[in-house]
C-alpha cells in the first residue's frame, strides 16, 4: 500500500517519540493533518521554541528562557533549603503539589556504574560548588527509589554530611487511593517507617 511521503515520514518522526508506537504514531499525523492550519502551525511553533528559547538555568539545571530560572529568582522560595531531583520533569511533578517553597538542583541522572555514569557524568560538583556560594541549611534527597537512585542518595549525602548541612529524603510508601494487598513488601515497609503522627 502507497502511503504519501509526508503522511509517512510525519509518522517516521512521531513513532520516534518515547511511549508512541507506529499505530499512535500514524493516528497523530491523522489527526494533525485533518486539523486546522492555525493549530498545527501553532504546534509546530511551540516545538520550535522548546529548542530556540529554553536552556538550563545556571544555578540548579532546570529548564529557563533566561540564565536563571523562575524559581531561583523569585524572592519568594526559600534558598535555604535545596531539593535534588533527578530530571527537570521532577521539579515540575513537585512544583504541581504546591508543596515545596525551596529551590531545586537537577543533576541530571543518577549514578549507574552499569550504564558508564559516574559522579563526573552529573551535576554533583556543580552542587557542591552551590554549598560554598549559598547559606543552605537543609538538602532533600527526592530520586527515585530504585537501586541507582539509592546509591546515589548514599552518595550524595556522605558528601554533603560533613558540611553541617541536614540532609533528609522524600517519605516513600502507599499512594493516595492504594490497597495495602495489592502493595509490595518493600512498599508497605517504607510506609510503615515512615509514618507520621496526625
Amino acid at each position: 500500500m502507497q502511503i504519501a511521503e509526508p503522511l509517512l515520514i510525519a509518522i517516521e518522526e512521531l513513532s520516534k517519540l518515547p511511549g508512541i508506537g507506529k499505530k499512535t504514531a500514524q493516528r497523530l499525523a491523522l489527526f494533525i493533518l485533518k486539523s486546522e492550519e492555525n493549530s498545527v502551525l501553532k504546534l509546530v511553533e511551540s516545538i520550535q521554541n522548546l529548542k530556540l528559547k529554553l536552556r538550563l538555568c545556571e544555578q540548579c539545571y532546570n529548564f529557563s528562557e533566561d540564565n536563571l530560572c523562575e524559581i531561583c529568582k523569585s524572592s519568594k522560595r526559600d534558598h535555604s533549603t535545596i531539593c535534588i531531583v533527578e530530571e527537570a520533569s521532577d521539579v515540575i511533578a513537585i512544583e504541581k503539589t504546591n508543596e515545596f517553597t525551596g529551590i531545586y538542583h537537577v543533576l541530571g541522572g543518577v549514578l549507574s556504574p552499569l550504564s558508564g555514569v559516574g559522579s563526573d557524568n552529573l551535576k554533583i560538583r556543580e552542587l557542591m560548588k552551590r554549598f560554598e556560594n549559598e547559606e543552605i541549611k537543609e538538602v532533600i534527597l527526592a530520586v527515585n527509589p530504585d537501586t541507582e537512585g539509592e546509591a546515589t542518595s548514599l552518595y550524595l549525602a556522605k558528601l554533603i554530611k560533613p558540611l553541617g548541612i541536614k540532609v533528609t529524603r522524600i517519605a516513600r510508601g502507599l499512594p493516595i487511593g492504594g490497597d495495602l494487598e495489592f502493595a509490595d513488601e518493600a512498599t508497605i515497609g517504607r510506609a510503615v517507617l515512615g509514618r507520621i503522627l496526625i
